[in-house]
Formats: C-alpha cells, sequence, structure tokens
C-alpha cells in the first residue's frame, strides 16, 4: 500500500501547476448546510507526502456547480479516489 502511496506522490508533485480535478472516498460532504458529492477541481498549488493542496478551489455542487471556495484545499493524498487532468473546470456536466 505504501508503494502506491508514494506513486501517487510522484506523479501528482510533477503536475503542480496544472488543473486537476479530484473525488474523494466521502459519499457526500457538507459545507455551510450544502450538502454536495466530493468533486474539486483547481490547481495543484503543493504536493507534500500526505496531502495534495489545490488553489483556487472550485466545488462543483448541484445548486452552485462553479462555487469558488475562499482558501486553497488540502486534501489527503488517502481518501482520494481518482483524479484526472483531462478535465477542465469550466467544464459543464450533470452532478445528480
Amino acid at each position: 500500500m505504501e508503494l502506491i502511496g508514494d506513486n501517487i506522490f510522484e506523479e501528482l508533485k510533477q503536475l503542480v501547476g496544472e488543473e486537476i480535478l479530484v473525488i474523494t472516498r466521502a459519499v457526500q460532504l457538507n459545507l455551510l448546510g450544502q450538502v454536495f458529492r466530493p468533486i474539486f477541481t483547481g490547481t495543484i498549488s503543493d504536493v507534500q507526502q500526505g496531502h495534495l493542496t489545490i488553489s483556487p478551489v472550485i466545488i462543483k455542487m448541484v445548486n452552485a456547480p462553479f462555487y469558488k471556495f475562499p482558501f486553497p484545499l488540502s486534501i489527503p493524498l488517502e481518501q482520494i479516489v481518482s483524479y484526472s487532468t483531462e478535465v477542465p473546470s469550466d467544464l459543464v456536466y450533470p452532478l445528480a
């Protein structure tokens, strides 16, 4: 399992400065009373051994698909289920 984490760390480290879409392990999250799926887009600003930081962050919510989160967001690497640099952050797609 540690080897997989090291591979993801090395892969993400090479992507610093690029736009990324990240999906995390949680089925849904709650932010200020708004429930949403854990889909985030943004630019990779930092990658450390245990986490990825994206800033600026866009949270893909059903009611606000381009909600700009006001702070950088750090995501633990073990919570990342999927990520892609192929999906632009301004792409509109169904979330329901």
